[in-house]
């Protein structure tokens, strides 16, 4: 009777998801969200729209028929989608000037802001970008703005700022506002590397193959002086004003001509030899009373005198890329007194094609230990005879994939100390597991071990990080994977993406206690609460067991309910699942409406006297990982033939009671706290290690007997 109520329920939720998603389907176009939104949202003064035009799907934001700008749904011109999958739509508008003129969140399917967050918190967050700088952003590549972060939606901000700011510059160069202009990809400048020839120094210094850099030791005295450095100025460099202070030339000898010109045909095939595919070589040479490498130079150190830069890069040489030359190969090259080839790495990522600068660094002693500097430039630039034009690219369309996996990269990036710290909580907690034998030892010390870890998972998982897991990232899953399946949205959240990788991989070692007993935020502060009650004599009870069991399917129950719900509608899903109170509890560190914080602190309060109350009967996330644990490959938990019958202490003082009276473990149940494992070798607790002590006690005692026996010495009587 039970179970048919149960079926009957999932039906009628199952019902009303489908009921649900066809009254709210509607086309998510410009034209139906324009109807509910004035003029004047945009602009005071604006008196209307224009007509929508069906090619470029935007609409003129008029003033007596004037133009003051256009506007647009950014999920027309942007592809990144929200957590929930679904894009989040937003009607912007730009003026003339390539400025955001507002922006207005109109729908979302994100789950945090449906049943966690206020919705207008997001909405404050959206129309903030009024007054943004198209042209700024073009300029700083789309990051020349503070993000205006939510704690607890990291991932929906994050996208309505990419929607906003990639869909406003693709309107603003589509309709050439503020002097922008559709993005041309400029042709790619590319090496020719075919030519054999050869040419004289004279030659190569006089179309700047080869550059110099020529300073006397008046123009280095000078330099100094204009420094402002009394101490230096005061200690100028010896010698005549015009004799030689350093020349220096540099080439780019990774370019063939000019390599085989300067070093010789058997030199440059060493020079090819050494090279790796990708790398890019110059000779520098020098000569004077100052040397580019210094005395201070030893091997296996760095040249700290000379360094190349490009751009926004700056590369200095190391030991291990640097050769030194015996001699130029050009009959009229003057003598230098250093030769050396620099090799530049492919991680330096060095266009050769680009201008580029060896920077010269001067330095003066102006004490025992002090050193005063200025820096000198020779710039380079390759003669354009070795620059081959690749063809010229027409407007190019931006990649929407290319944008999202950059937006997701950047995230991980701005993440990657709290992705340092996940990923030693899941190799501590696997040292756990391989090794519980040795952990479970000492109780005492496996106690604070325990707490410890949870203690970390509530503050830094929980509260600061909020990589709460949820039923929801389940349920969001299962829509991509009918509507097309994307890893973006998944990615965006690193911290949320790594733990579930971990859980799939766990699920065939543990089951899902790996997650519910050690990572699970909820499920740390219900236990760690617990233990307080615990420590202030709060009184605890234990359902019988025939209740026990029957309450158990109840979060399965909830679980099916919410999938099935899902399959109609996803939001109406997300929505119910407020069942947890994780959102509230967690990420929103109980700052809700009343009714959402009374129903997590009645979950916790109950969790006072019935340890993890919330995790045995009512946990839809639990039931979700308990049904693909099933496949669990390895049955780590060690049992005695005793277990059960006769002795129920493991069964007795099981937290969450999934040990049957029986003795066996229920993996659907068990949070692999490993309290089973500490009694299992206790010498205080189990009676079987009891048992073996005393055999052993007693067969000791019997051995010492016999041996004292043994060797007592006896008086033979006379006869």
């Amino acid at each position: 009777m039970q179970l048919a109520r149960n079926l009957i329920l999932i039906c009628a939720l199952l019902l009303l998801g489908v009921l649900g998603a066809a009254r709210t389907a509607s086309a998510e176009t410009l034209a139906s969200f324009l109807p509910d939104l004035a003029a004047t949202d945009f602009a005071a003064d604006a008196d209307g729209f224009g007509a929508i035009d069906p090619d470029t799907k935007v609409a003129p934001i008029l003033r007596g028929g004037e133009t003051l700008g256009y506007v647009f749904l950014t999920s027309d011109f942007v592809g990144t989608t929200g957590y929930s999958g679904k894009p989040i739509h937003v009607v912007a508008a730009i003026d003339l000037d390539a400025n955001v003129m507002a922006a207005h969140l109109v729908k979302h399917s994100e789950p945090i802001v449906l049943i966690g967050i206020p919705d207008s918190k997001v909405k404050a967050v959206t129309e903030g970008y009024r007054g943004l700088d198209l042209k700024a952003e073009v300029q700083a590549g789309g990051a020349g703005h503070d993000l205006d972060i939510i704690s607890g939606a990291t991932v929906t901000i994050m996208v309505i700022d990419d929607s906003i700011v990639r869909a406003g510059i693709k309107v603003a160069r589509m309709l050439s506002l503020g002097g922008l202009s559709v993005e041309v990809a400029l042709p790619k400048r590319e090496i020719d590397r075919s030519s054999t020839a050869t040419a004289d120094w004279m030659t190569l210094t006089g179309d700047g193959s080869v550059r110099t850099l020529a300073l006397d030791v008046g123009q280095v005295n000078r330099a100094f002086e204009q420094g402002g450095d009394e101490k230096a100025a005061a200690r100028p460099e010896p010698g005549a004003p015009e004799d030689t202070f350093i020349e220096m030339t540099a080439a780019l000898v990774s370019i063939p001509e000019i390599g085989r010109s300067l070093l010789g045909e058997a030199e440059y095939a060493n020079l090819t030899d050494w090279l790796d595919e990708g790398e890019e070589a110059i000779l520098v040479t020098g000569r004077g009373k100052y040397s580019f490498k210094g005395s201070g130079y030893v091997r296996g150190g760095i040249f700290d005198r000379i360094q190349l830069i490009q751009g926004d890069r700056a590369l200095r040489f190391f030991d291990r890329d640097h050769k030194r030359l015996g001699r130029l190969d050009p009959a009229d090259a003057p003598a230098f007194t250093e030769l050396d080839i620099f090799k530049i790495p492919v991680d330096a990522e060095f266009d050769p094609a680009e201008p580029w600068r060896l920077q010269l660094l001067v330095q003066r002693a102006t004490g025992a230990v002090t050193k005063a500097f200025v820096t000198v430039d020779l710039g380079y630039q390759l003669p354009e005879r070795f620059i081959k034009q690749a063809p010229v690219v027409h407007p190019a369309v931006e990649d929407e994939a290319a944008a999202k996996t950059a937006l997701w990269q950047r995230v991980w990036r701005d993440k990657q100390v709290e992705i340092g710290v996940l990923i030693a909580m899941l190799l501590t907690l696997s040292a756990i597991f391989f090794f519980q034998k040795q952990f479970t030892r000492n109780a005492r010390v496996f106690y604070w071990v325990r707490i410890g870890f949870l203690t970390i998972t509530l503050l830094f998982l929980g509260w600061m990080t909020n990589a709460q897991l949820s039923v929801v990232n389940l349920l969001a899953l299962g829509g991509a994977l009918r509507s097309g399946f994307s890893w973006d949205a998944f990615l965006l959240d690193p911290l949320v993406f790594i733990q579930w990788f971990a859980i799939a991989a766990a699920l065939l070692f543990w089951g899902r206690g790996a997650y519910c007993g050690w990572l699970c935020p909820f499920g740390a502060l219900q236990e760690l609460s617990n233990k307080i009650a615990r420590a202030v004599k709060v009184p605890q009870f234990e359902l019988p067991w025939g209740l026990h069991e029957r309450l158990w399917p109840m979060k399965y129950m909830i679980f099916l309910g919410l999938f099935a719900v899902s399959l109609a509608s996803l939001p109406r899903a997300e929505a119910l699942a407020e069942v947890e109170p994780f959102k509230t509890a967690i990420i929103l560190k109980f700052a809700r409406e009343w009714p959402f914080v009374v129903f997590a602190l009645s979950m916790l309060f109950i969790g006072l006297f019935i340890e993890r109350f919330y995790c045995r009967y009512v946990c839809p996330l639990g039931a979700a990982l308990a049904i693909p644990a099933r496949m669990r490959m390895f049955d780590w938990l060690k049992r005695y033939r005793e277990c059960g019958n006769p002795c129920h202490t493991c069964a007795n003082e099981c937290p969450v009671q999934a040990i049957h009276p029986t003795g066996e473990i229920n993996p659907n149940e068990c949070v692999n706290c490993l309290h089973c494992q500490v009694l299992y070798q206790s010498d205080a607790k189990c009676p079987v290690i009891i048992k073996q002590l005393k055999r052993r006690a007693k067969a000791s005692a019997g051995t010492e007997a016999l041996e004292a026996f043994s060797t007592k010495p006896r008086v033979l009587e006379k006869t």
